[in-house]
C-alpha cells in the first residue's frame, strides 16, 4: 500500500492537486511528485483578472495563477487553469452578499470549499482519472481509500479543520492532506528544499475577492443600495443614533458605533426587516442555545434527538467548548452549550469535535439566551 492508501505503485496512482499559487499547495504538489505519483495540477480562476491582478495576497488571482504555473513547470507536472468564475459568483460571492443583507456574518471560505472546490473541482479530478485530490490544507486524515476520518491539524496555530466542517464522508474518502502533520516552518523548509519560487511568498490574509478587507464595498457593488442608513436602537427599541447600513456591523462589535450611553455597549442583534442595529450591554450577548441548518455529520454514531456530547467552535480562532448536540429533521440540529458564550453570530459556522477528531458542523441560523431564574 502506498503512502496515500492505495494498492498501486505511486507512478500508477494519479492525484490531482488543487494549486492556488501559494506555498502550501505548491509544496503539496512537489512532495507528491517527489514521491513518484502521477500528479496533475489544477488552478481555478475564480474572479475577474482585472481586479485580481491588483490584489496582493489573494488566492486564485492573476499573479497566483502565474505562480502556480511556474511551480508546475519547475517540478515537471501538467497544469491546467479552469474558469470557475460563474460558479464562484453564484455559490460564493452572491451568497456572501445576500448573507450580510440577512443580518448574518458569513464565512465565504467555507462555502468555497463546500461548493466550488470540494464539489465541482473534485468531480473534475475524477473525470481526469484521478483516484484522489490533494490540497494544502492543514488538517489530518487517517484511514485508507474508504472510511476516512478527519482530525485537527497537528499544529494548532495553522489548523484549518473549522473551514472544512462541510466535508462529507464521500469527499473525505477521496481527499488527501499531505501537510496535515506539519508546521508552517516545516512547509517552508520543504519549499526551499524543492527550490520553489514561492518559498518566501507571504500568506493571504483577507477574503480573496475582498480588496483590503473592505467587504462592505464589495457588497454594495453586488447589491446596490445595501448600505442604506437606519436606526441604532437599544433592547427596548429606543432610538440611540443612526447607522450607515447594517452590512457594516457584526454581532459583538463595540467600536465605531457612534453612540454614547455612559457605559459600554455592543451590537447584540441585527434586524434586517426593520433595518435596525440593536445594541446592549455585554451580558446581552450571551447565548446557551444554537440552532444549526445544513448540518454535515461525519461522526460514527448517528446524530439524533438523544443528544451527543461534543466540543464545539463557533469561531475559527477559539478553543473548543463543551456542548451537547441534538439532531433534528431536514438537516437541522440544536446545540446546548455547557457554559454561555458571547458574540455568536448567525451565518457563522458551529463546528463539532470529539477531541481532535472533526465530526462536522452546521451554519448558525439562530441563538437562544441563557435561561434566567
Amino acid at each position: 500500500m502506498n503512502s496515500l492508501g492505495f494498492d498501486t505503485a505511486p507512478e500508477d496512482t494519479r492525484v490531482v492537486v488543487a494549486m492556488s499559487g501559494g506555498v502550501d499547495s505548491s509544496v503539496t504538489a512537489a512532495l507528491l511528485k517527489d514521491q513518484g505519483y502521477d500528479v496533475v495540477g489544477i488552478t481555478l480562476q475564480l474572479y475577474d483578472h482585472g481586479v485580481a491582478v491588483q490584489k496582493k495576497g489573494a488566492c486564485c488571482a492573476g499573479q497566483d495563477i502565474h505562480d502556480a504555473r511556474r511551480v508546475a513547470e519547475a517540478i515537471g507536472i501538467p497544469h491546467y487553469v479552469l474558469d470557475y468564475e460563474n460558479r464562484f459568483q453564484d455559490s460564493v460571492m452572491d451568497e456572501f452578499a445576500d448573507s450580510y443583507l440577512r443580518g448574518e456574518t458569513p464565512v465565504p471560505c467555507v462555502r468555497c470549499n463546500q461548493t466550488v472546490k470540494f464539489r465541482d473541482l473534485l468531480e473534475t479530478a475524477q473525470d481526469l482519472g484521478a483516484v484522489a485530490m490533494a490540497t494544502g490544507h492543514y488538517i489530518r486524515r487517517e484511514g485508507d481509500a474508504t472510511g476516512a476520518k478527519l482530525y485537527r491539524g497537528a499544529n494548532s496555530i495553522k489548523d484549518q479543520s473549522y473551514f472544512l466542517f462541510a466535508t462529507t464522508q464521500e469527499q473525505a474518502d477521496f481527499l488527501r492532506f499531505p501537510l496535515g502533520g506539519l508546521t508552517k516552518d516545516e512547509t517552508r523548509a520543504l519549499a526551499d528544499k524543492y527550490n520553489l519560487a514561492v518559498a518566501a511568498k507571504p500568506e493571504s490574509q483577507d477574503i480573496c475577492f475582498v480588496p483590503n478587507g473592505n467587504y462592505a464595498s464589495v457588497i454594495e457593488r453586488l447589491r446596490p443600495g445595501a448600505g442604506k442608513s437606519g436606526d441604532i436602537v437599544d433592547l427596548n427599541g429606543n432610538v440611540l443614533g443612526q447607522h450607515n447600513g447594517i452590512i457594516n456591523y457584526t454581532i459583538g462589535q463595540r467600536r465605531g458605533l457612534g453612540v454614547a450611553t455612559g457605559s459600554p455597549i455592543y451590537v447584540v442583534r441585527l434586524d434586517p426587516e426593520n433595518n435596525r442595529v440593536v445594541v446592549g450591554p455585554q451580558e446581552a450577548l450571551l447565548v446557551s442555545g444554537i440552532s444549526l441548518k445544513e448540518v454535515n455529520w461525519i461522526g460514527d454514531k448517528p446524530l439524533d434527538d438523544q443528544g451527543i456530547d461534543v466540543m464545539v467552535k463557533v469561531r475559527s480562532t477559539q478553543e473548543p467548548m463543551e456542548a451537547t448536540v441534538f439532531g433534528a429533521p431536514n438537516g437541522w440540529a440544536e446545540v446546548r452549550l455547557k457554559e454561555p458564550e458571547a458574540g455568536v453570530s448567525p451565518g457563522q459556522a458551529c463546528v463539532m469535535y470529539d477531541g481532535d477528531r472533526l465530526l462536522g458542523g452546521g451554519w448558525i441560523a439562530g441563538t437562544e439566551a441563557p435561561v434566567t431564574i
